[in-house]
């Protein structure tokens, strides 16, 4: 594998940024040459999509960099509890429950879409999904359904169950990893024609616009121009609110693993999903006290900048040009995917859900907690904290719908 051009985290980290402030300020202007580029294409997709070129064509690395684990570790906590320092649980509430039946929809979709992608991939190429022992293409597949519907801890748990090669593992996660961010990809750009599709959809979405509109009369009536010394609060909420939720997860995770060492079917072993719970958490909790006032001077902007960071750390992960490696995993990885896509739609014309639950009910199942909340904050900011809801639900499933899908990959095998 050839050095990528920049490899000091630092120079890559500035680019990210030129890159992020090129695309908003773009996207802000008011000549109409960018207002019609924009009203095609999103801002928050080529947030992801150019750093996915840099690294595509070797100028940076999404491998050898840790900006991902740096931005999904500490800036990605920060983000949750800034973003939902002022959310109003009861709107949320009043959502409904269309993005429950459209997260178990996705799942739905994820546990019957391998064994279907088999069973569609042996009819013209058998080899493609053969294998024997620990090669057994199935095997891999099985650990590919633990990363889609709960995340990495339940990939782990599916690897560890039915026992894939170590070599078959890795290339399963580069066919996670590029399907994954290519149907995501799909998603940030479906967010910019969102009423398009809530129309041949015919959803309702009045609900979700009254969040939003919620949100945005609470941010103007408390907006003022902040103070050095109110920034810093904010931060120190956002990155103090960050080490507690690090601190409590580095002893519940070890603890929980060894007295109940059962418990990892839910991912309650990961240090990951306790991060994520516990920031969660924190950001509510102060949703109810005075600190929600801090939304006044920026906090949720500010969760906003993290969370482009991440989007744009995110973008590093993909190389396309990977797809040409193993080009027949990857047909049955977008077979897949297809077949999950498919039984969103259909469920969600059968119950008339917007595509805001589409979106977030599938990247709550193939994204979990480090991108479904970029996904629902791209609707609205306020929204980010149903992606993190869901996706904390899939990982209590995941393991267990995984395992249905791996033995169902095991039976499409056999056929």
């Amino acid at each position: 594998m050839e050095k990528p051009l920049i490899t000091n985290d630092a120079v890559v980290l500035g680019l990210l940024m030129l890159i992020l402030a090129a695309i908003f300020i773009t996207a802000s202007s008011k000549k109409s040459g960018w207002q019609k580029f924009y009203r095609f294409v999103p801002s928050v997709l080529l947030c992801y999509f150019i750093p996915s070129l840099f690294n595509t064509f070797g100028i940076i690395s999404g491998d050898e960099s840790n900006l991902y684990y740096m931005s999904s570790r500490y800036l990605l906590p920060s983000a949750l509890v800034l973003l939902t320092l002022s959310i109003d649980l009861k709107a949320i509430a009043r959502l409904g429950k269309k993005a429950i039946i459209m997260f178990f929809a996705g799942t739905v979709g994820i546990v019957i879409g391998g064994p279907l992608s088999i069973l569609i991939v042996s009819s013209f190429a058998p080899d493609i999904v053969g294998g024997v022992g620990p090669d057994a293409v199935w095997r891999g597949m099985a650990t590919i359904a633990g990363s889609w519907i709960g995340g990495g801890a339940n990939q782990a748990a599916m690897f560890e169950t039915f026992g894939a090669s170590e070599d078959l593992f890795a290339t399963m996660i580069t066919v996670d990893v590029i399907v994954a961010n290519i149907w995501m990809a799909f998603l940030l750009y479906g967010v910019g024609i969102s009423k398009k599709l809530d129309k041949r959809l015919k959803a309702d979405a009045s609900s979700i616009e009254e969040v939003k509109n919620g949100i945005e009369k609470y941010q103007a009536s408390i907006m003022k121009i902040p103070t050095l010394p109110e920034v810093m609060t904010v931060l120190a909420i956002g990155f103090g609110a960050t080490g507690i939720a690090h601190f409590g997860a580095d002893i519940i995770a070890p603890w929980i693993g060894e007295v109940a060492p059962q418990l990892d079917k839910f991912s309650l072993t990961s240090s990951f999903f306790w991060l994520v719970v516990i920031a969660t958490t924190i950001g509510l909790g102060l949703s109810f006290t005075k600190a929600r006032k801090f939304e006044g001077v920026g906090a949720s902007r500010l969760g906003s900048v993290m969370i482009y960071v991440l989007v744009a750390s995110i973008g590093m992960l993909m190389d396309v040009t990977a797809i040409f490696d193993n080009p027949g995993f990857f047909m049955v990885g977008l077979i897949w995917m297809a077949v999950h896509v498919i039984v969103l739609l259909g469920v969600a014309k059968i119950i008339k859900a917007p595509y805001f639950f589409v979106a977030v009910g599938s990247q709550a199942n193939v994204g979990g907690a480090a991108s479904a909340p970029i996904v629902a904050g791209a609707f609205h900011p306020s929204l980010a904290p149903v992606g993190v809801l869901l996706a904390v639900l899939g990982y209590a499933l995941g393991t267990y719908a995984a395992y249905i899908c791996g033995l169902l990959l095991q039976a499409s095998a056999a056929v």
